[in-house]
């Protein structure tokens, strides 16, 4: 998969009909979490959905879902990135959540996206911020595009904000 047109990506606001990728999506990225949990697969599928529900619900009734995208390469669903706009007092661009399929992990999706939100940033004067999970491989990548840490929300996550130098 090496070559990836980066500009072949496209961000289209997601809709119900999307619910079934997003479920699987959800299930890639957390299935290795719970592999040691001798589950049966059956076992394992019901409980990621379960948890990808209650995460979407959340989502959807906590945040603006205007800025929920699917991402698209060459008409092929591979990822969603979540953003709402805090532009309110809090003068923020919070990524809600940003996951990719395993096959297109590592090829620069995520810092092509991110690129695109800071040049929103820096043209909105505000800052960007996001909640990882502490054991997240992410965060290299994330203090590598200049991520630091804001503060230890509690055990599981930190929050992070990236500021135009």
């Amino acid at each position: 998969m090496s070559g990836l047109q980066l500009t072949s990506l496209e961000l289209v606001t997601h809709n119900e009909a999307d619910v079934p990728f997003l479920s699987r999506l959800y299930a890639s990225v957390r299935q290795a979490e719970f592999a040691a949990a001798n589950w049966s697969e059956s076992q394992l599928n019901v409980f990621l959905s379960e948890q990808f529900n209650a995460q979407y619900r959340y989502y959807c009734q906590h945040y603006c879902t205007d800025s929920f995208n699917i991402i698209y390469y060459k008409n092929q669903a591979i990822g969603r990135l979540f953003v709402d706009y805090w532009l309110d007092e809090r003068q923020d661009i919070r990524i809600v959540d940003i996951s990719l399929l395993p096959e297109y992990r590592g090829l620069g999706v995520g810092t092509h996206l991110f690129e695109l939100l800071f040049q929103q940033a820096i043209s909105l004067g505000v800052t960007i911020s996001i909640h990882v999970e502490r054991n997240n491989p992410a965060i290299v990548l994330y203090e590598r595009l200049g991520f630091s840490l804001k503060t230890e929300t509690d055990e599981v996550y930190l929050l992070m904000v990236w500021r135009h130098q």
